[in-house]
């Protein structure tokens, strides 16, 4: 898929991480090969589904689909894919996986300079690689930076690494508008009560529920995004607040609901790609952590906020509470969690 035009004397092939937040994050790593060299031409292989943030991420030529799964070897198609690359010319490939057969495709395309992480023993499918120090690099977004910078020098520092920024197209949104017969003429809170990962990750739908009531008494509406298997806790926050919210999740294609959540004021959302999503399209984001840790892959961008209780049992980075009573995230009330977007409104005020 064709999505800019740049000059072929520095020809970048991305091999794109599976999740939607890691795909986000990896907008920093191709403004940063921006700003070493503004012609060079970044193309991504990644899954089908990442073509609506890809195009969405001004920096990226084309988008090469990843044909394969999650997990999935199939050593024969890797191969044919990797001789079909050969003649397009790339300089170098960067891996952001760190897995044994992320490094097979562009081995197989004899691309000249293969960079990435040593992961899985790749020393003989990588020629520039790099080792990972976990206590350099404490952030996902510093781990994909870092592959921008020569291997001896200092890890990026937070405060240096480029704002992922998603472009979204006004007749876009107001066809996705059209189509679930939505309109902007109050703010929106949206809502993100999913966690692909698990339910040690997922805010409570009471607690959503009540935040949801705050703001609609203050003029607001909300609208709840997710996949098809978030649709049961968005109608449980639905019944909350007497179907007041507009349920999207299972709804949505994922360029649609990148366009809707473009019009929001405000982004309320467990530690997801949604929330990743939100923050990129500069959108006031509060991330609420339980198992996981904000530290790691917080929201990236100047307004937005974490939400965590830092009790001593977290962050265990498990899918299910292995105490069994998810305190870290039952005991982190609405009220908090209102405080926080109040005072990223003031911000963005000021």
């Amino acid at each position: 898929m064709k999505l800019n035009t740049a000059s072929e004397q520095d020809r970048i092939l991305i091999i794109g991480p599976s999740w939607v937040g890691d795909m986000v994050m990896a907008q920093s790593l191709f403004i940063a090969l921006k700003q070493q060299n503004p012609v060079a031409q970044i193309d991504v292989m990644a899954p089908p589904w990442s073509n609506a943030l890809l195009e969405r991420m001004p920096e990226v030529t084309d988008v090469i689909d990843m044909p394969l799964g999650h997990g999935q070897l199939q050593l024969k198609l890797r191969y044919q894919l990797g001789k079909s690359l050969r003649g397009k010319g790339y300089t170098q490939a960067i891996l952001l996986p760190n897995s044994l057969k992320s490094a097979l495709v562009p081995f197989w395309a004899n691309i000249p300079r293969r960079t990435g992480y040593v992961g899985e023993f790749r020393y003989g499918l990588l020629n520039d690689w790099y080792p990972l120090d976990k206590s350099k690099l404490t952030m996902t977004v510093q781990r994909f930076v870092a592959l921008a910078k020569p291997v001896n020098e200092n890890p990026p520092d937070i405060t240096s690494i480029p704002v992922p920024a998603l472009t979204v197209q006004a007749e876009k949104v107001q066809s996705a508008l059209n189509d679930f017969g939505l309109s902007d003429d109050k703010p929106v809170l949206a809502l993100c009560p999913g966690a692909e990962y698990g339910p040690a990750k997922q805010w409570p739908a009471r607690h959503y529920g009540a935040l949801a009531q705050e703001k609609i008494k203050q003029g607001w509406q909300v609208w709840i995004f997710g996949s098809q298997k978030d649709h049961g806790i968005a109608q449980q926050i639905n019944q909350l607040i007497d179907q007041k919210a507009v349920n999207l999740c299972g709804k949505t294609q994922l360029a649609q609901a990148i366009d809707l959540m473009s019009l929001s004021q405000a982004v309320v959302s467990n530690d997801s790609g949604l929330m990743h999503m939100g923050a990129a399209l500069g959108v006031p984001v509060v991330g609420v952590y339980g198992s996981s840790d904000p530290n790691f892959t917080p929201p990236l961008g100047k307004n937005c906020a974490t939400e965590t209780l830092n009790l001593d049992c977290s962050p265990c980075f498990k899918r299910t509470c292995p105490l069994g009573h998810t305190q870290c995230l039952e005991k982190l009330e609405p009220k908090r969690v209102l405080r926080a977007l109040e005072s990223l409104s003031m911000i963005g005020e000021s």
